[in-house]
């Protein structure tokens, strides 16, 4: 009878660690792939680290707005040429930022009168500054990767308060507006880097 109990026991131990041990393991992986079928699968992998995206916490009070299915779609349209670049989610977070102040991610042609010069697009860049043609300036992924592009030639922006990194390279008149968009943007950088 003790042989019976002892062998229901081991049998139930076994059982749980195998069933642990399925539960947890593919888990953890971008991709798992079943012993038995040999189909893989995807898992949703992790929104990036909060301490990537904002190291070194928000600074001032924060804004936020709603966005709208254009708004969305230039957010990963930003997110897909950071990727495309090789830079990391914190250059996606800067640029968001960046665009979030400058246009509040409408890609906007020009404004007539309410036109700040020529600047047009996400990130409010001028054909006259340099910064590429009205058709580049006004796509999102030109527009993007000449931010990005500017943004590698600040020495240690990496380390920099978002505001800091994003003013080096749009010199704009109101230095410190940046920042209260790293919290929104951080966010959806987290929302949509892995989707």
């Amino acid at each position: 009878m003790n042989t019976t109990i002892l062998r229901k026991t081991a049998l139930g131990i076994a059982g749980l660690a195998f069933t642990g041990g399925i539960l947890a393991g593919p888990a953890t992986h971008a991709h798992a792939t079943t012993a038995t079928t040999g189909v893989t699968t995807a898992v949703q992998a992790d929104k990036p680290a909060k301490d990537k995206l904002i190291p070194h916490g928000v600074q001032g009070d924060q804004s936020r707005i709603d966005l709208d299915d254009e708004q969305t779609a230039n957010v990963k349209a930003i997110i897909a040429a950071t990727k495309k670049t090789g830079l990391d989610e914190r250059a996606a977070v800067v640029s968001i930022a960046t665009a979030l102040q400058e246009s509040k991610l409408e890609n906007l042609g020009h404004l007539g009168d309410r036109n700040d010069h020529d600047s047009q697009g996400l990130f409010q860049q001028r054909p006259s500054s340099g910064w590429g043609t009205v058709e580049q300036i006004t796509d999102p992924e030109y527009a993007t990767t000449a931010f990005l592009k500017s943004l590698r030639q600040v020495d240690g922006w990496q380390d920099m308060p978002l505001t800091k990194a994003a003013q080096t390279v749009q010199v704009s008149a109101y230095p410190d507006h940046y920042a209260q968009w790293e919290q929104q943007a951080a966010d959806l950088v987290a929302d949509h880097w892995n989707s």
